[in-house]
């Protein structure tokens, strides 16, 4: 279903329920059902509500076009100078967007839980509103501080390279080798299951301008670690050891930052959710969510 939220129109999809909510929150360019079911299944048989919504210019929530298809390479230089960009939106609006969704839906409080980009825009939920937050899982993230280890060149040329051609097998073959370079290399998919999860996504939208203008709400986020000491919420961050895209590093130095977060370490995860992380994931991540909840395991 479409809402306003923060202003602009957003995409939700809500299990509904009277249980505590869990409000996940994707990564870059990725839409509400990259969250595998089999996360959103274990936490509703667990007794949750557990609300999706698209990022602000990707999948079916509004997208900003009108803001232009910035310059990746002219921007990257701005950032090696010291020169403050100007993003067409922040991360801290896509904080608000969350908040917003929470607004409208008549929520209190919720759990927040982000993977990637998804993490960070969690990070600023907790920052901008922690009243609201009951709790904060930060996946495959990244405080954002200066001098963390960056990927190396190959996964960057992955990441900016762009599909050779506009028909949807290019379209096709390209995410399933961006997916085999930055997956997990001891829990590698069949690409059966790769190809399934990525048409799900392009049957629904597909927006590439939308993932540029989210890459530079990223790189202009440079303050984030100076503020993470802030943070008042119950956090667990979630990383994988072998993370080629965010490297492990990122998710230590988010753990180090926020008061009291747990560091959850699983061997063998890349930047990716196959069926056997989410499997690793559950055990700690329910029981940092019924921790939080008041609730024990």
């Amino acid at each position: 279903m479409k809402i306003k939220a923060n202003g602009i129109d957003i995409e939700v999809e809500d299990t509904g329920g009277t249980g505590p909510v869990v409000v996940l929150i994707m990564g870059l360019g990725m839409q509400l059902v990259a969250w595998p079911l089999q996360l959103v299944d274990a936490l509703v048989a667990a007794g949750y509500r557990v609300i999706r919504h698209d990022n602000r210019d990707i999948g079916l929530s509004q997208k900003f076009d009108d803001k232009g298809v910035p310059n990746l390479l002219w921007e990257s230089i701005k950032l090696k100078l010291g020169v403050t960009l100007r993003p067409p939106y922040s991360l801290n609006d896509m904080a608000l967007d969350t908040v917003g969704v929470l607004d409208t839906l008549g929520i209190a409080q919720a759990h927040i839980v982000g993977a990637s980009m998804g993490g960070m825009i969690a990070q600023r939920v907790a920052l901008a509103a922690p009243q609201r937050v009951l709790s904060l899982t930060s996946i495959m993230s990244t405080s954002g501080a200066k001098g963390l280890p960056n990927p190396k060149p190959a996964i960057i040329r992955a990441l900016m390279a762009s599909p050779k051609g506009r028909e949807r097998e290019a379209i096709m073959k390209h995410y399933v080798e961006l997916l085999r370079v930055i997956g997990s290399p001891a829990y590698p998919m069949e690409e059966s299951l790769v190809r399934e999860r990525i048409m799900v996504g392009l049957n629904r939208s597909y927006a590439p301008m939308g993932t540029l203008r989210q890459m530079v709400a990223i790189a202009a986020d440079t303050g984030r670690a100076k503020t993470l000491a802030a943070v008042s919420t119950p956090t667990l961050v979630i990383h994988g050891r072998a993370d080629p895209l965010v490297p492990f590093a990122c998710g230590q130095d988010t753990a180090k930052r926020i008061p009291g977060a747990r560091l959850v370490a699983i061997d063998g995860m890349g930047h990716d959710l196959p069926p056997e992380v989410i499997d690793l994931m559950l055990t700690p991540m329910l029981e940092h969510l019924q921790t939080s909840n008041g609730i024990s395991a």
